[in-house]
């Protein structure tokens, strides 16, 4: 396969916008299915890309599917990803991977919270991406809003490409703005594509709409923008204009906007021709790797698209399946065949690639060998999720995607005692599959506790662990991660002296605690070495940096992790024969235990964003119902009918929200929530959390 005619696509969305109805469509359009399944289908089928028993039953797409399909003589890799914010790793890892996405928007609801956090992850990646208007066929639906709230609020260069024919019952097709002809889906399923002139009605409004595209990319192209000024725009022809779009979208600084309703198959296919149109071939996208030399040291690499070329490959998903562990893979450099040795950077490790595949949702193809620029799974290669493979002449190490904190932990245990061997399987095999997902033992209680980034994330993991392990769990009161800091600057000193016979301990630090400024790239912790004269020897100064870091695990107030501290060491002494590297580490753990009660401090809570959308005339009791929560309202729009409520709400205080929201709005009301930042708790609210975590020490 030519690699130009390759593309690697994702399709992000906010929660309930169509992403996985578009992709079923996109699959029977490209003959990859011979039957259209709906996601919360009557058939009790679901959607061919939900596989999970848990996404049919709850209509939502919890992990990422990835499949591969033929259209135009082009191969696409395409990845669904979902939209619920607690699966928010599952985006983050197809878009770490992939070249072009499509952002699909809801022609009612717009621009919705989830389409901004998607579109910063597009960012963060540097994905170039075509935007799809769907459900045009519903009462509301106006892509002219749309398109004004991507350009106003996502900050998108945002231009219609197609113009609809029609809106809600009355949506028809679309006009291309690019060749002016009307376009109409025929059929059962809308496969058959007609052809017609432009309807006479609609002339004036595509002509002017053309010219808004032809002015846009005048910024793109010289000649475009010249015959845009001499008035010659409505004679730049389709074949000018193509190329020019093509660029403008690979240079990130242009959404072209297509409207359509996959719903109702209508337009689906104009969207594939603009995909192998307009998004990147993979040698068109720029991937960096860090060659790493003998001595440790790394430096950048620019990887390239060619078969080869040294092999470098990321594994950026992993799923148990029946038969072992299944590692979806995208070979950026080299290529793979099967019974290649490879090499896993991170581990040093040998692997012989046994059965090599390519993956249509849950079904597998085999497949002899896989190029640059593709995305294939390997089988029965034991590895982690972020893990480069290389050949035997490199060593290359793909930096790993951005991996948010987890903001909720439940603490879990197996209801029988001859359960804890699937118990702990389970926990392993999800914390491997999902980064987000994180599972500690804790110490003093002997607790196992579970984390991750919502209750709904969570909730969905002890359900997985009741049907494909038959573990019940009996589940904890959910519990916040909260974090400590100080707000005051305080110096210390410490000795520490042990003597118990022959050789003893000794180590004396002097310095200053303070909190870490507000600019300080890394939020958390900072060490600072200003000892002159050698009072410290060199050797220990890294010492007393790891005991301070040591000491960040558990807080003073209510033993949770502290952030924002920089560590100052500027004085101490050391003893010829009884100083060590221990000694000084327990003379910093201590000296910070000692001062962190003196440095003012404080307990912080992690804030979410809390976006509700409720028909207008619940919105005065949900708003209060928020307020009650310590939220703060932060913006309220309406229309429609329906009101978007914004607030930023305490963790804390959100929980049982769902059952709340629905008796107030009748089950109409929907809400997203993502975390947002760490904000000091009210001292009442300190003052009993210190309380609590003092009766459960004595208890």
């Amino acid at each position: 396969m030519e690699l130009a005619k390759v593309r690697n696509i994702g399709i992000s969305a906010h929660i309930d916008s169509g992403k996985t109805t578009l992709s079923e469509r996109i699959l029977f359009y490209s003959g990859k299915i011979h039957k259209i399944e709906e996601v919360k289908g009557k058939s009790g089928v679901g959607a061919t890309m939900d596989s999970m028993d848990l996404e049919r039953e709850k209509g939502i797409t919890i992990q990422s599917a990835a499949t591969f399909l033929e259209w135009k003589d082009h191969f696409l890799n395409l990845i669904d990803t979902p939209g619920h914010v607690d699966f928010t790793i599952e985006v983050e890892r197809a878009l770490s991977v992939l070249d072009g996405a499509i952002l699909v928007l809801c022609s009612v609801g717009g621009v919705q919270s989830q389409s901004i956090t998607v579109d910063r992850q597009m960012k963060r990646y540097r994905v170039p991406r075509l935007a799809f208007i769907n459900k045009m066929d519903r009462s509301g639906a106006d892509p002219f809003k749309v398109t004004r709230q991507l350009r106003e609020k996502l900050r998108h260069n945002a231009h219609l490409v197609t113009y609809p024919i029609g809106a809600e019952d009355q949506f028809e097709g679309v006009v291309d703005l690019l060749t002016r002809d009307a376009l109409y889906f025929d059929g059962d399923n809308g496969e058959k594509i007609r052809r017609e002139p432009c309807p006479e009605n609609l002339k004036a409004v595509v002509e002017e709409y053309r010219e808004k595209l032809v002015e846009a990319l005048g910024d793109f192209d010289d000649d475009i923008m010249s015959r845009f000024l001499e008035g010659e725009a409505a004679a730049v022809t389709a074949e000018e204009i193509e190329p020019v779009l093509r660029k403008a979208v690979l240079s990130l600084n242009f959404t072209p906007v297509f409207v359509g309703s996959a719903y109702k198959n209508k337009a689906v296919q104009h969207l594939l021709d603009g995909v192998v149109k307009y998004l990147p071939a993979p040698y068109e996208v720029k991937n960096v790797a860090f060659q790493v030399a003998a001595d440790g040291k790394e430096t950048e690499v620019e990887l390239k698209s060619e078969e080869n070329a040294p092999l470098c490959a990321l594994a950026f998903k992993l799923e148990e399946g029946k038969y072992g562990q299944l590692t979806y893979i995208r070979i950026y450099q080299g290529h793979v065949q099967k019974g290649d040795t490879i090499f896993n950077t991170r581990t040093g490790k040998k692997n012989k690639v046994g059965r090599l595949v390519r993956m249509h949702a849950d079904e597998m193809v085999d497949i002899e060998e896989v190029g640059a620029g593709h995305i294939a799974a390997f089988f029965g290669i034991d590895c982690a999720s972020g893990d480069t493979f290389t050949g035997p002449d490199v060593l290359y190490s793909m930096r790993s995607m951005f991996v948010p904190a987890p903001v909720i932990s439940y603490a879990v245990t197996p209801t029988k005692k001859d359960m804890l061997a699937n118990f702990s399987k389970a926990l392993n095999r999800f914390s491997k599959e999902d980064p987000t997902f994180r599972v500690h033992r804790d110490e003093e209680s002997g607790e196992t506790i579970i984390q991750g980034m919502g209750e709904l994330h969570l909730d969905i993991y002890i359900e997985r662990m009741k049907r494909e392990y038959q573990v019940e769990t009996t589940v904890g009161e959910p519990q916040v991660a909260y974090r400590e800091t100080i707000t005051q600057e305080v110096p210390f000193t410490y000795t520490h002296k042990k003597q118990t016979g022959g050789s003893g301990q000794y180590a004396k630090i002097g310095g200053v605690m303070r909190p870490l400024p507000e600019d300080a790239p890394d939020k958390i912790y900072r060490f600072v070495d200003n000892v002159v004269g050698g009072k410290i020897p060199r050797e220990y100064i890294p010492s007393c940096d790891n005991g301070f870091r040591q000491s960040l695990d558990r807080g003073v107030l209510i033993g949770f992790p502290v952030v924002g501290v920089e560590m100052e060491v500027n004085d101490g002494a050391a003893h010829a024969v009884d100083s060590s590297d221990m000694a000084f580490q327990i003379a910093a753990r201590a000296a910070f235990k000692e001062t962190m009660p003196k440095a003012g401090p404080q307990v912080l809570e992690p804030i979410m964003k809390v976006v509700v959308e409720t028909p207008e005339e619940f919105q005065g009791g949900i708003q209060g119902g928020l307020v009650r929560r310590r939220g703060n309202i932060v913006n309220s729009e309406s229309s429609m009918g329906i009101s978007v409520i914004e607030a930023h709400v305490p963790l804390a205080t959100m929980f049982g929200y769902s059952t709340e929201l629905r008796s107030m709005s009748q089950g109409k009301a929907e809400y997203t929530m993502e975390f947002e930042r760490y904000e000091a708790v009210p001292r009442q609210v300190q003052d009993e959390l210190i309380k609590k975590y003092a009766g459960n020490k004595k208890g």
